[in-house]
């Protein structure tokens, strides 16, 4: 549904967005993760026809955004970092005016409006003028107009900033209804929204793509070996030998000991390799108490800062 070659953005000798390549599939939740100045707005913008691109190629639905621009953006529903609103017009005068422009035929408007208008909940709004309103519901009079024509793709730019927690619970609920019939890029820097709301992450540092992959694969792929964590009474200077002469195991950390003579100690492994039956039995053979023994998983959040260091993100993976 969404194609993205080499797509590159330079302004004079800044390069904001760097040979970027990735695809979105139908009806797929796709989320576009990095800090902030990354480059994901700009190749939003690329993606919407707002601005053309320097190099490369996108296609959406089928048609290219440098050449088919008109027929992109009919296809397409697009909520900016700004909701694009009129605040003189009331909620559903601002609706139907998109219903207008966007070219939806007379009789599919009334439909179309209210089916909009109950997704984002705001039917009780529909009278309001937008200037009214609080910052939270024009974002929702935003995410109104960004579904309202019902287009196949949506692309949506920081969708909940400016929400409060209510708020973005329900607008991440609304999103993942959308996945099916209709593909949605979803731009953001906050990391919880993807891991709870996208099928596929991209995460791009300085203009370049990182990584390409599930939040799951990318959690079990770039974390290199699994970390074990330990709970025990033991001779700290002894239980570093015994856990360093484990094989498989690549780095040891100790804790300094707790009034109690605990020792929390965190183990290492080669990628591939689970050493907690190891550590169990050899610790449980020394006559030490232990406590507690966890596989220590690698957040969404440990991978991103991972891979956006300075050193990070040198040579995209492929798609």
């Amino acid at each position: 549904m969404i194609e993205v070659q080499d797509l590159t953005k330079s302004y004079g000798g800044v390069t904001a967005v760097d040979h970027v390549s990735f695809r979105v599939n139908k009806g797929e939740i796709l989320g576009f993760l990095g800090p902030n100045g990354a480059g994901k707005t700009t190749t939003m913008r690329i993606l919407t026809g707002y601005m053309p691109a320097t190099s490369g190629t996108a296609r959406v639905a089928g048609f290219d955004v440098a050449h088919d621009s008109l027929e992109v953006r009919r296809h397409i529903g697009y909520l900016p970092e700004a909701p694009p609103v009129y605040p003189d017009m009331t909620v559903a005068s601002y609706l139907d005016f998109v219903l207008r422009i966007k070219n939806v035929p007379a009789e599919k408007r009334r439909g179309r409006l209210a089916d909009a208008l109950e997704k984002t909940n705001i039917a009780d709004k529909r009278g309001e003028l937008i200037k009214r309103l609080s910052r939270g519901y024009k974002q929702r009079v935003g995410l109104a107009q960004a579904l309202v024509h019902d287009p196949d793709v949506i692309i949506l730019d920081e969708p909940t900033v400016g929400l409060d927690p209510k708020q973005i619970i329900e607008v991440r609920r609304l999103i993942k209804g959308l996945a099916g019939s209709h593909t949605i890029i979803l731009s953001t820097h906050i990391l919880p929204e993807v891991s709870m709301t996208c099928d596929r992450v991209v995460i791009i540092h300085k203009g370049r793509i990182a990584a390409v992959d599930t939040p799951h694969n990318l959690t079990s792929q770039l974390k290199g070996g699994q970390k074990v964590q330990i709970d025990v009474q033991a001779p700290p200077q002894l239980l570093e030998e015994l856990l360093a002469r484990i094989p498989g195991a690549t780095s040891v950390q100790l804790s300094p000991p707790r009034a109690d003579g605990h020792l929390l100690a965190t183990v290492e492994a080669a990628p591939g390799a689970d050493l907690r039956s190891q550590i169990a039995a050899q610790i449980v053979a020394k006559g030490w108490a232990l406590y507690e023994l966890r596989g220590i998983s690698l957040s969404l959040e440990d991978i991103f800062l991972q891979l956006t260091t300075d050193e990070a993100a040198q040579t995209p993976p492929p798609n």
